[in-house]
């Protein structure tokens, strides 16, 4: 195992530690954790087994290992990016959708409450001028 080969295992137990970390404090929703999970896993055993991954390489004939790897980085790294600019559209329609909630509760709730002159004359009570009776 080469030096390269045990930075990339101490690197992805180290993520692993946070991953779990972050999950047990609430910090990181548990379908992305399980994501980065995945990615601690391949990457150990990349890092532990690296015969694995270029043999994998050659039988897809791609001659160096290496650049296999960048490429399917990259590919995970763009998947990342559009499904996180999905989740950001979904936010900001759902964010939207409850601003105007808010708004049109709040126009209701304005509606309901009575004039500032009426609010003022029912908390002095009855008037002398008026007798009771008449």
């Amino acid at each position: 195992m080469s030096g390269v080969h045990i930075i990339a295992l101490i690197s992805a137990l180290a993520t692993l530690t946070v991953i779990v970390e972050l999950s047990r404090r609430r910090q990181l929703r548990e379908k992305y954790a399980v994501v980065w999970l995945g990615v601690c896993v391949v990457v150990a055993v990349i890092a532990i087994a690296p015969g694995l991954f270029n043999h994998a390489a050659h039988a897809m004939g791609v001659i160096s290992p290496p650049d296999l790897l960048t490429v399917l980085a990259a590919l995970f790294l763009l998947v990342v990016c559009v499904y996180l600019s999905w989740e950001l559209g979904r936010m900001e329609d759902k964010t939207r959708l409850l601003a105007e909630e808010v708004a049109l509760l709040r126009n209701g709730i304005e509606e309901l409450r009575p004039p500032d002159g009426a609010l003022a004359n029912d908390a002095s009570g009855p008037s002398d001028d008026s007798e009771p009776g008449s």
